[in-house]
């Protein structure tokens, strides 16, 4: 019997023996090739970079893994012991494998096998952190034993609490959302703290499978998850009983972020976008959680985009009707049909509607509703009498002055053929506040404000006479208006230009010239002071670089954008200070460190800490560079004035605002811009077909593009006080008449003030100009 005992007792030895070898073996041979799981200690994950409105909403998210990292510290217990529960319980006692999880693993498995099921793991959190990160999700014994030496290596060299960081931030929730902070805001729009408990459950719920537990696809199946993560929540003492029988209560609604919180502008989002990607990267711009402050103002911008759409659809209806998607040939289905009718890219929040009658006065439509409704005559005049029944039209709710809706009433739309931009810039600054490429993103990313290059026409020419004022011209300076032509060069033959009605004035002011846009003044000019001036103000103010030096240059004949347009306008306004148009205000690293700032004026006593109510407002040095002499870019924007008073754009007048600005039309009306200016918001429009085409007969900048300004102006000023144009010291006003360049008394109310450098001013004795560029006797003031 001893003898026996002690051959049992030698075979259990050496059984241990044997089985401490083969798990040495195990070890020695799948730890010798292992990851560097000390890396870990450096957890840089892929964050979300944010972008930003200068009110603080949001604008836009860029991401390849929806992550917003938490610091332990940060996760609020509850959602921490969520995930424990359904996770790991036991996870701040094992040494990173629960021994006890696995024992009752095998035992279900046997279960599991004789039922023919899918055997379960019972991997702890840390071995989930060694596979996520260091392994791959191979199903084998190879990998398990790896997973399970990394997991215990790991317990050695890092505290609990920060694998949990790790996990709590990396593990995938579904929904494109990698980590608890970004699954709790696109699940239920609510940061860690606001979560409910029914809602913690949820998330917890998701690791093993989240696309199983999608509450739109498998609703039952996720409420019996999280009702699972509940009850584990309860046994577990993170929440009492009332508790939990609450939360079983609970519908599991997950929630759209609130649209409140966006803000809607594609075409500058996208802008920052490729900035982003210019400056630090596409790896830092999608995973480095950058955090973007721009420049965009949300009012402005809504502003902005209303106006352009509206604009372009008005230019669109004067062209005609081409506003119907599809048809339907049985009417008796007409509902059936109207809801098989695709809604083409760019209708937005217009429906599409079926045309089952055309009366005298009134069109009857079907709506995808079912309902009937109208379009009323002066609604659908647009068409002129085109519309027919059966066919499926784009159509809105009519709004009346105040815009309210107005019921039963609708108004026919269409998608505008014709494309353009829009920038609206901080003269002072050069922040661009809004900006809107096209009629929809939707239809095209294409960004007509900055990507589009085309010929500015008739709105370059104020950079003609400032490079005329730089030279000794004045506003009251005359230049002939006559017919001229000009040799192209041996075998070129000759160019002579015209004005746009083909009328002559005579001898004209600098002013008139630019007021009335005659661009035969215009040219003279350019020939007089050389078109290497032309060429190298058009430079100096960002337009165009490296323009041709050619006379046709002079009527705009180079290219540029809407926003090199508004920025060199602002150059005017600001007094003749360089700016740099700008997307981005600021940019900060994941860490909270401004690595980014358009902004670069000096400001040392800003830094002082130690405020009280005697100490002065630090002075912020002025670093700007200029471009011009104040006086010089005063007496444009003065003439650019009378543009709106008296030129080609007094349609502004009835705004009741100092108002500045200058259209401009190339030829055969392929182009159409419009700049105007207040004193603080400079706007850029223009208007075109993306393959050039002429935008019709009649159609000019004053048309197509003024009016897309002019609505943006009504808006954005309806609340402001008008504000005057700086006048800069020292510069000399004088009563002028604007049409023979006379000097007339102060008291004289049929003239302008106009602005002289100090020095060139008439001489009241002799207020008659004496001289006129094109008529053989020219001669410079002084």
């Amino acid at each position: 019997m001893l003898r026996f005992l002690g051959w049992f007792l030698f075979l259990i030895v050496l059984g241990a023996a044997a089985a401490a070898g083969g798990i040495f073996y195990l070890l020695y041979h799948y730890g010798t090739d292992l990851p560097d799981y000390r890396q870990l200690a450096n957890y840089d994950p892929p964050v979300v970079t944010r972008l930003y409105a200068d009110d603080g909403r949001l604008l836009t998210e860029y991401a390849k893994q929806k992550r917003v990292f938490v610091p332990i510290g940060a996760i609020p217990q509850r959602v921490i012991r969520a995930f424990l529960s359904a996770e790991d319980k036991n996870f701040y006692q094992h040494p990173g494998l629960d021994f006890f999880g696995i024992a009752r693993a095998m035992i279900k498995n046997v279960q599991h096998i004789q039922a023919g099921r899918r055997p379960t793991g019972a991997s702890t959190i840390t071995q989930q952190v060694a596979k996520n990160f260091l392994l791959t999700n191979e199903v084998s014994i190879e990998r398990k034993v790896k997973e399970a030496i990394l997991a215990m290596r790991m317990e050695k060299t890092f505290s609990k609490d920060k694998i949990l960081e790790l996990y709590l931030n990396e593990i995938y929730l579904g929904g494109g959302s990698y980590g608890v902070a970004a699954a709790a805001m696109d699940y239920f729009n609510k940061s860690l703290d606001d979560l409910t408990v029914a809602e913690v459950a949820y998330l917890a719920a998701l690791p093993k499978a989240p696309n199983n537990y999608s509450p739109e696809r498998n609703y039952q199946a996720a409420i019996e998850r999280r009702n699972w993560v509940i009850d584990r929540m309860t046994e577990d003492g993170v929440i009492k009983l009332a508790e939990a029988r609450s939360a079983k209560q609970e519908d599991l609604k997950t929630v759209m972020r609130d649209d409140a919180a966006y803000v809607n502008a594609e075409y500058f989002a996208e802008e920052v976008r490729r900035e982003l990607v210019t400056k630090y990267g596409e790896s830092a711009a999608y995973q480095g959680g950058l955090t973007v402050r721009t420049t965009l103002d949300p009012q402005l911008q809504e502003m902005a985009t209303r106006a352009l759409r509206d604009g372009l659809m008005a230019y669109d209806a004067r062209r005609g009707w081409h506003g119907v998607i599809g048809k339907i040939t049985n009417m008796r289905q007409w509902l059936s049909g109207l809801k098989a009718i695709e809604k083409p890219k760019g209708a937005g929040h217009w429906q599409p509607a079926v045309i089952m009658g055309v009366e005298k006065n009134y069109a009857v439509i079907g709506l995808p509703s079912g309902q009937l409704s109208r379009i009323q005559k002066d609604n659908f005049a647009i068409a002129r009498g085109q519309l027919a029944a059966g066919q499926v039209v784009l159509v809105s709710p009519e709004k009346n002055d105040k815009d309210i809706v107005v019921p039963n009433s609708y108004v026919l739309r269409q998608i505008p053929i014709v494309q353009g931009g829009i920038a609206v810039i901080d003269p002072q600054t050069g922040r661009i506040l809004a900006m809107t490429g096209g009629f929809s993103h939707d239809i095209s990313v294409y960004n007509r404000a900055t990507q589009a290059m085309r010929q500015p026409g008739s709105s370059f020419k104020p950079f003609v006479y400032l490079a005329a004022l730089e030279q000794g011209f004045a506003p009251n300076t005359l230049i002939l208006d006559s017919p001229v032509s000009y040799s192209m060069g041996a075998g070129q033959g000759t160019w002579s230009p015209g004005n746009y009605k083909d009328d002559y004035l005579g001898p004209t002011t600098v002013r008139q010239a630019i007021e009335k846009s005659r661009n035969i003044v215009t040219v003279r000019t350019a020939d007089y002071i050389g078109v290497d001036k032309i060429s190298e103000i058009a430079g100096r103010f960002g337009i165009t670089p490296n323009m041709p030096k050619q006379l046709a240059m002079a009527l705009g004949a180079g290219e540029t954008t809407v926003v090199r347009m508004a920025a060199a306008y602002a150059m005017l306004i600001n007094g003749g200070k360089k700016i740099e148009p700008a997307v981005i205000d600021r940019v900060q690293d994941r860490n909270g460190r401004t690595i980014y700032r358009h902004d670069t004026r000096a400001c040392a006593a800003c830094l002082n800490n130690s405020w009280t109510e005697n100490v002065e407002t630090p002075a912020v040095v002025d670093n700007r560079q200029q471009l011009t002499h104040p006086w010089h870019a005063y007496q444009m924007v003065n003439i650019l004035q009378g543009v709106v008073e008296r030129g080609t754009a007094t349609s502004l007048k009835e705004l009741q605002q100092p108002l500045a600005g200058k259209t401009g039309t190339t030829n055969d009306s392929r182009d159409a811009w419009f700049v105007g200016a207040s004193s603080d918001l400079v706007v850029a429009a223009y208007v075109g077909f993306d393959q050039p085409k002429s935008l019709g007969g009649r159609e000019t900048g004053g048309s197509a593009a003024l009016p897309i300004v002019k609505e943006f102006f009504k808006a954005a000023l309806k609340d402001r006080p008008g504000k005057p144009f700086a006048v800069p010291p020292g510069i000399s006003l004088v009563r002028m008449n604007p049409y023979t360049g006379e000097r007339l008394s102060a008291m004289d109310a049929s003239g302008v003030w106009e602005a002289f450098v100090p020095g060139t001013e008439p001489d009241p004795d002799f207020p008659q100009p004496r001289t006129v560029l094109g008529s053989g006797y020219f001669q410079l003031p002084g």
